[in-house]
């Protein structure tokens, strides 16, 4: 029988961490870790630690052929704010095992909230492309009165967002929110992230800009469009398939 997944989070900086708690994982859409990606980089944010995943999938993203931890703990160089970034999926049958983690964090240190930008792929309309919110009541109270926020109408949280909730339901985490937007897989989903990034600035006061991500959006956009184009040229039998470029990563 396999071993239980054990995640734990080593912080190698003495500083106290306080304040809310962002996390941004990846899941559909990569909304939420695309998000905190772009904050971290663009605010100059200071790694503080990582995640040991014991038993459990892992992978060692790398650049310039240097590794990096796939789960990693940063906190913000002129105030109280940290944020835990995952370039990995943590399973649903693993997200106890995180809670775990995050859990024992909590209790050695001063965070005093946990915010989850999580993205799901549900039905919605051109109109509904907005933020929603699964929180529990302290967190209601504390971060949410007066926003624009709405909350999503029923259903059920699983996997890491349903187990940080029930936990701080039962006390045993700091109030918790969760900030849902719909999403467009395969993704990254640029302007679900860019909705994150609003948020941030109104509710956190982060001076973080996101010209890049709308960049980025708008030549995804295009590549679509004119991938669609492509597609439906080759259907109509405009098109002699022979002559188009051989591209079929998201087909």
């Amino acid at each position: 029988m396999a071993s239980d997944p054990r995640y734990e989070i080593v912080v190698s900086d003495d500083r106290e961490l306080e304040g809310p708690l962002l996390v941004g994982l990846s899941n559909f859409g990569l909304a939420g870790l695309t998000a905190v990606d772009h904050l971290i980089t663009q605010l100059e944010f200071e790694q503080v630690g990582h995640v040991r995943i014991r038993n459990a999938p892992s992978v060692a993203p790398f650049e310039d052929g240097t590794p990096r931890h796939p789960m990693r703990l940063y906190a913000a160089p002129d105030r109280e704010l940290c944020v835990l970034l995952g370039e990995i999926v943590v399973p649903v049958w693993a997200g106890p095992a995180l809670a775990d983690a995050v859990e024992n964090l909590a209790a050695s240190s001063e965070l005093e909230e946990v915010t989850l930008l999580h993205g799901v792929p549900f039905p919605h309309g051109p109109d509904e492309h907005a933020l929603f919110f699964v929180a529990t009541p302290e967190y209601r109270d504390r971060r949410l009165e007066g926003t624009d926020l709405g909350p999503l109408r029923g259903g059920v949280l699983d996997g890491v967002p349903g187990e940080f909730t029930s936990r701080s339901l039962a006390g045993e985490l700091p109030p918790t929110g969760t900030v849902v937007t719909p999403i467009h897989p395969p993704g990254p989903d640029f302007e679900a992230a860019i909705r994150y990034l609003a948020f941030l600035r109104e509710e956190y006061g982060l001076e973080v800009e996101d010209e890049r991500l709308r960049e980025r959006s708008e030549s995804m956009n295009r590549y679509y469009g004119e991938l669609a184009d492509r597609m439906e040229a080759i259907e109509a039998g405009g098109a002699d398939e022979r002559h188009l470029p051989i591209d079929r990563m998201f087909m």
